[in-house]
């Protein structure tokens, strides 16, 4: 089963989506499995990663920025504006694909992880994701 779970963005960051996801695994009717997650997008990528404390994000976000900075005299895709070649440098660096173990008929995350669409782009877009079931 393929689902397409579509996520309004406000620009650059994380957005955890673990709920949406568990949502579409629970319709299912899968007590064991896989749950396949892939961003359709070249500009925004996948992580797991830590979902109680904010500034692990903040912090994740403003690392990324150091390590990829806007206006690096060496792009030259920059016909959508500053933030664009970083941001597919970004979603390189991370994931578009996430496989997570479906056990018990719930996601296999550990206690503190959640799934974070990232957006890499500093404004808003509606992302798709393909959401595969087995």
């Amino acid at each position: 089963m393929v689902t397409i779970l579509s996520i309004s963005t406000r620009g650059q960051g994380l957005y955890n989506i673990t709920r949406e996801l568990n949502e579409i695994v629970s319709t299912v009717n899968i007590e064991n499995g896989l749950c396949t997650v892939f961003v359709q997008h070249t500009s925004a990528s996948l992580i797991i990663q830590e979902n109680a404390d904010p500034a692990v994000q903040d912090d994740l976000q403003n690392w990324f920025n150091r390590l990829v900075s806007e206006n690096d005299p060496l792009y030259t895709h920059t016909d959508e504006g500053p933030d664009d070649m970083p941001a597919h440098i970004k979603s390189v660096l991370t994931a578009t694909s996430i496989g997570i173990p479906i056990m018990q008929g719930r996601l296999v995350l550990g206690l503190w992880q959640g799934l974070y669409l990232w957006e890499h782009r500093r404004r808003g877009h509606q992302r798709s994701l393909a959401i595969h079931i087995q």
